[in-house]
């Protein structure tokens, strides 16, 4: 089959051809996924090369098992219960790092040479503070928040994903919102 068949095909068809053994099926279901789980990484730890150990580690992951998915309309739940074991696999092989958001650093950040004023650079450097300041919270309440808020789960999914209870899930996205928006007060 070519590999407009491939580009054709709806996500669904490409997983149960996977299942199948159809490489290139596999291959287009890999290209599919790989920026929204480098993403949610991207969110969850600060070194860009953790991130991309991360996303490799779970598309290799999902190559390995996706024949073990029972139900294909399960598949978006199923692959963000593997990003969820894996970000907490990593977590104990190295420990969270607490980033202390400092002062000095979001200045330096907010005058940055060559920063031209606009909305572009606003934006730039508030994604940036964002970051840090996500970067401080504890990883339970980081990867909740971020599989609410950039991945847009619900909470029902969440606690599927984080193996956890709604009102777990619930209470953690609020703790996570509340921590934010104090360390991000100076600024937003």
């Amino acid at each position: 089959m070519s590999k407009s068949f491939y580009k054709k095909n709806d996500i669904n068809t490409l997983i149960l051809l996977a299942q199948n053994n159809d490489i290139k099926a596999l291959e287009e279901l890999i290209r599919r996924v790989q920026r929204d789980i480098y993403s949610i990484f991207t969110h969850l730890t600060s070194k860009k090369d953790d991130v991309s150990d991360l996303t490799q580690e779970v598309l290799l992951k999902m190559a390995k098992s996706i024949s073990t998915l029972k139900d294909v309309k399960n598949f978006k739940s199923w692959l963000n219960r593997i990003i969820t074991n894996t970000f907490y696999d990593f977590s104990k092989r190295k420990p969270d790092h607490i980033v202390e958001l400092d002062e000095d650093k979001f200045n330096e950040i907010r005058d940055k040479l060559g920063c031209e004023p606009g909305d572009r650079c606003l934006f730039t450097e508030l994604e940036k503070l964002i970051k840090l300041a996500l970067m401080t919270l504890p990883k339970d309440l980081r990867l909740s928040l971020v599989l609410r808020e950039f991945e847009g789960l619900s909470y029902e999914d969440i606690a599927k994903a984080t193996n956890t209870t709604l009102g777990t899930v619930k209470s953690r996205i609020s703790r996570a919102r509340l921590k934010l928006q104090e360390e991000l007060r100076d600024f937003i």
